[in-house]
């Protein structure tokens, strides 16, 4: 998930530093490609810190990470580039290069604003099957953790997600499916934006599962 996050960055950097280096035909100052580029990083990391914080902001950093290395490769590459007759002349195809990287960054940005599901996969794995059910813990800024083991009927299987709903109490449905451990049984760990009581959780076919009960 990390790399997808970092090629994302990349890709969007590629675009800014691609966007910004052929407006620059027209004043001949190609050094700001890179150094927008720079910067957009720099802004990706602070609005990750102050604007979003936990696990989130977190991300943002990773994305400012993919952005950064875009602006190192066209620093490195700069001096190539700017040899190119092309890179001094701002030619028609030009503006309709930059329409479509235009285009393209503002569809990637409008697809990581939407609205995310609500939830994330911590952890999964495989146990010993002494425990089943599940418990809550927080893990930072109010998001909470469900971390569900199932028991010795459910060796051999594996837990996913298949669906939360959000709407009134939260409701958690698991799906269980053949595993590869055919000697252990499965857990998930389930990360969650809020949690409103009463939880439920259950499987597919119905079985609920009770909350562990800490001495």
């Amino acid at each position: 998930m990390m790399f997808l996050i970092i090629l994302l960055g990349m890709v969007l950097g590629i675009i800014v530093f691609s966007f910004t280096f052929i407006l620059s035909k027209k004043n001949q100052k190609h050094y700001w490609a890179p150094l927008i580029t720079f910067i957009m990083s720099i802004g990706v990391v602070a609005y990750g810190l102050f604007f979003v914080g936990g696990f989130e902001g977190m991300a943002f950093g990773v994305l400012a990470l993919g952005i950064l290395i875009a602006s190192i490769i066209g620093t490195l590459l700069l001096p190539f580039l700017i040899r190119r007759k092309s890179a001094h002349q701002f030619r028609k195809k030009d503006r309709i290069i930059l329409v479509i990287l235009f285009v393209v960054f503002m569809l990637l940005i409008g697809g990581m604003a939407l609205p995310s599901k609500g939830y994330w996969i911590i952890d999964q794995g495989e146990t010993n099957g002494n425990e089943e059910g599940y418990s809550v813990s927080t893990i930072s800024e109010g998001r909470k953790e469900v971390l569900l083991m199932l028991g010795e009927e459910y060796i051999g299987k594996e837990v996913n997600v298949k669906k939360v709903k959000k709407r009134g109490a939260t409701h958690i449905i698991v799906e269980i499916v053949e595993g590869e451990n055919k000697h252990k049984a499965p857990y998930i760990r389930i990360g969650l934006d809020e949690i409103k009581e009463p939880l439920k959780i259950e499987t597919t076919e119905g079985k609920t599962f009770n909350e562990i009960v800490k001495p």
